[in-house]
């Protein structure tokens, strides 16, 4: 050290954080490259040069602070008292979260298209949780101390863990062992009363004396499992149906083999969607039924009203649909994906026959949330040898599903990428052409606030879509958790707009809107009895004596197959 840097001890901290700007500066375009595919990326000059001052001035507080961030304190990868009372592992986690920072307004002073810079912003996001001091054995104290303290045995274990999830496919989520589909998660009382290759039929068993003389159809995404809307009796949306004296059905998707890889869009519709409303027609023995559809289940459900409308036929009273994309104009963080050129590759892939694998599917959306759904379980089961707790719906997130090659290539251009289903005549679907403005019926539309999967912007944008008598209601938090929120739980909150008014854009409805403590779910119900008949006796059997009978217990065996 020489003695004008004796004499300010300042220099060296400015010198180090000036050497930490200029690798991240240099870092840059080798985290972008692959997505902006130039030999060099373009900044807006004063956006770099406040950057650039921001830094220093986020540097000299460190420095004043002695070398801790508050900002470290209150990240939970770092908040844990080994983090806090070692100062090198302090400072680590400091320049870590100054330096990720730094990155991602850079990602955003890029000069390119909108699209480029989502791009380059996913994929810094990316680099900055994997580059987490946290991740590493070697920079973790809390994995270090762990590992004196045991003696070792947790690096044992973690290794341990390493070679099972190596062995499964996949990262656990939950501590898998103590879920069984039908024994502790799925366990609604019904019967499978009706099945081809693509799906089953559930009804359940009646709750209550009498019950509502219109059936209830519940479709969920085929993307998964159908029981995250029946995980446990008292935060099942299934169970709150028939409590509620809905005579209730679900569709529960088969998980695609090879067999299975030649099934198309269409496929799905007519010998699926359209397929089990017949079915509830003919077991409920009413000439309308009400039906539901979750996320791509909602979509799909939609097509289906559109034929059925084309064809002059009504045989669905009213609808709902959570969470579901109708206007592809915004489609949030999965759009960073889509261009022609992964679309042709996907049609080349499998557009004329095969399977996209289950797993392909859960750890691209994994990666969304790479710190809570990816890195969180690389450190805990790992680097701290630990069985992660119990969860339901993170035992239902790991349970994937195959989807059939042509299916998916259809969807992924015909939806996300050219947005044809809103356009009018531009799509045939079993040689009918759809207009979703021919579904004039009314629809219940729900969105979470904080849906990362599809955007609360485009779950409102439905409303201007679909023709019918409408009613939009908003629930707090994401795309799973804002669905299943039973109101015994009293947690969130959901938001209704009194007049019943659907401007154009979603902020000048939430504008208007009042929020309400708790579960939206009391609102739907309303809603629905009033589309649902009067009272009747409920059934004293499953399914219709003379043409469908239970064929075995629910929740049946399309539910148990692995992908």
């Amino acid at each position: 050290m020489s003695s004008e840097e004796s004499k300010n001890p300042n220099a060296n901290v400015q010198q180090f954080f000036a050497d930490q700007w200029a690798k991240a500066l240099s870092a840059f375009p080798s985290v972008t490259a692959d997505v902006s595919q130039k030999p060099g990326v373009q900044f807006d000059s004063s956006k770099l040069q406040a950057l650039q001052q921001d830094y220093v001035q986020e540097a000299a507080k460190l420095w004043a602070n002695g070398l801790t961030s508050p900002a470290a304190s209150q990240d939970k990868r770092f908040g844990a008292a080994p983090w806090l009372s070692n100062p090198l592992a302090a400072l680590t986690a400091s320049s870590y979260l100054l330096n990720a920072k730094a990155l991602t307004g850079m990602a955003d002073a890029i000069q390119a298209d909108e699209k480029t810079r989502q791009r380059v912003r996913f994929a810094v996001d990316q680099w900055v949780a994997a580059m987490s001091p946290s991740n590493y054995l070697a920079l973790n104290p809390e994995a270090q101390q762990k590992a004196i303290e045991t003696k070792g045995e947790s690096l044992a274990k973690g290794i341990q863990n390493l070679l099972h999830d190596m062995e499964q496919g996949h990262v656990s989520m939950t501590d898998e062992s103590l879920f069984e589909v039908g024994k502790n998660v799925a366990t609604t009382e019904g019967a499978v009363v009706y099945e081809n290759e693509i799906f089953q039929l559930i009804e359940y068993k009646p709750l209550t004396a009498k019950v509502h003389e219109r059936p209830f159809l519940l479709v969920p995404p085929c993307i998964n499992k159908y029981y995250i809307l029946d995980l446990q009796p008292e935060n099942s949306l299934i169970r709150y149906a028939v409590s509620q004296g809905h005579r209730t059905f679900v569709v529960s998707w088969r998980n695609p083999d090879e067999s299975l890889g030649h099934l198309t869009w269409d496929d799905y519709i007519e010998e699926a969607l359209i397929r089990a409303i017949k079915v509830v027609q003919e077991i409920g023995g009413t000439p309308q039924i009400n039906a539901l559809g979750f996320c791509v289940g909602g979509t799909m459900l939609s097509a289906a009203l559109a034929v059925l409308s084309a064809r002059n036929e009504h045989p669905v009273a009213s609808a709902t649909l959570l969470t579901t994309l109708v206007d592809f104009t915004d489609t949030g963080v999965l759009d960073v994906f889509i261009d022609e050129s992964f679309v042709q590759m996907r049609e080349a892939q499998m557009g004329q026959g095969g399977l996209l694998k289950g797993q392909e599917l859960a750890s691209t959306f994994s990666f969304l949330r790479p710190n809570d759904l990816v890195w969180n379980y690389v450190v805990g089961n790992y680097l701290k040898g630990e069985t992660p707790p119990p969860f339901d719906l993170l035992y239902w997130n790991s349970d994937a599903t195959n989807l059939p090659g042509p299916w998916y290539a259809w969807y992924l251009r015909n939806m996300y990428l050219e947005n044809n289903m809103v356009q009018p005549g531009k799509l045939s679907v079993s040689g009918t052409p759809l207009d979703l403005g021919a579904i004039d019926i009314p629809v219940y539309i729900y969105g979470s606030r904080e849906d990362h999967i599809v955007p609360i912007t485009a779950s409102y944008a439905a409303t201007q879509v679909l023709p019918g008598n409408k009613r939009f209601v908003m629930g707090a938090s994401g795309h799973i958790a804002g669905v299943i929120n039973p109101p015994a739980k009293k947690k969130r909150s959901h938001w209704i707009r009194e007049d019943g008014a659907l401007p154009a854009t979603h902020s000048e409805w939430l504008s208007g809107a009042q929020e309400l403590a708790g579960s939206w779910w009391t609102d739907w119900s309303e809603w629905l009895q009033g589309h649902a008949g009067k009272l009747v006796p409920a059934p004293k059997r499953y399914g219709r004596a003379t043409k469908y009978k239970a064929i075995e217990d629910a929740p049946g065996r399309y539910v148990q197959q692995k992908a």
